[in-house]
C-alpha cells in the first residue's frame, strides 16, 4: 500500500515520497483469506501416557502448510515436555478437531481450511517417523507460546506435530492451539 504525498524539500523544489505500511505476513494472509487458528480438545499425560496434536497436510490439497505459531495450555502442577515433530508418523490417525476457524470472519462466504488439526488425546505410542526438530518445557498452569512465523513449511502428505510427555504418575491436562496460513 502506497500513498504518494508532495513536500517541498531543499531549495523549494517540490518532491514526491511514497508513504508504504509495513503489516505482518500473518495478517496480509488473514486478509486473503488463507489464514486459519484453532486447537485440540483436552489431551491428557502422565503415569506413562502421552498426548499429540499437530497441523496435517492431506493428499492432494494442492497446498503449502506453513506453520505460524502453537501454544501449549498446562493445566497441571507438573512440568510437561513437549517435542515438536516435522512428518511423524503415529500408529493411530487421531481425531480431526472442529474447533477451527478462519481468522477472517468478515469474508463472504467463509475461507474453509484444507489443513487439519488431529490430536489423540492419551497414548502409550510415541511417533514412528520423522524429524523431532526441538523440545521445550511448559511449566505448572502456564501456556507456552512459539511463533514461528511461517519458517516450517509443510507439503501434500506432511505434518507439524506437537508430542507431549509428562514424567508424572498423575494426569496432567493441556491444550494445544494453533495458527498456519495454506497457499
Amino acid at each position: 500500500m502506497a500513498n504518494e504525498i508532495s513536500v517541498y524539500g531543499v531549495e523549494g523544489k517540490n518532491m514526491k515520497l511514497l508513504e508504504t505500511v509495513s503489516i505482518p505476513v500473518s495478517l496480509y494472509e488473514s486478509t486473503q483469506g488463507r489464514y486459519f487458528v484453532g486447537q485440540s480438545e483436552n489431551l491428557y499425560t502422565g503415569g506413562g501416557l502421552s498426548a499429540w496434536a499437530g497441523l496435517f497436510n492431506p493428499h492432494n490439497s494442492n497446498i503449502n502448510l506453513f506453520a505460524n505459531v502453537f501454544t501449549i495450555s498446562n493445566f497441571s502442577e507438573d512440568y510437561l515436555t513437549v517435542e515438536i515433530w516435522l512428518n511423524a508418523e503415529f500408529e493411530q490417525k487421531g481425531i480431526v478437531s472442529d474447533k477451527v476457524s478462519p481468522a477472517n470472519t468478515a469474508l463472504k462466504p467463509r475461507p474453509k481450511n484444507r489443513v487439519e488439526i488431529r490430536y489423540l488425546e492419551s497414548t502409550t505410542m510415541a511417533p514412528q517417523s520423522g524429524i523431532n526438530v526441538y523440545e521445550r518445557i511448559v511449566p505448572p498452569n502456564t501456556t507456552l507460546v512459539a511463533e514461528e512465523d511461517g519458517k516450517f513449511i509443510e507439503s501434500e502428505c506432511g505434518n507439524y506435530t506437537v508430542y507431549i510427555k509428562s514424567t508424572s504418575e498423575k494426569l496432567n491436562r493441556s491444550v494445544v492451539a494453533f495458527g498456519w496460513w495454506e497457499k
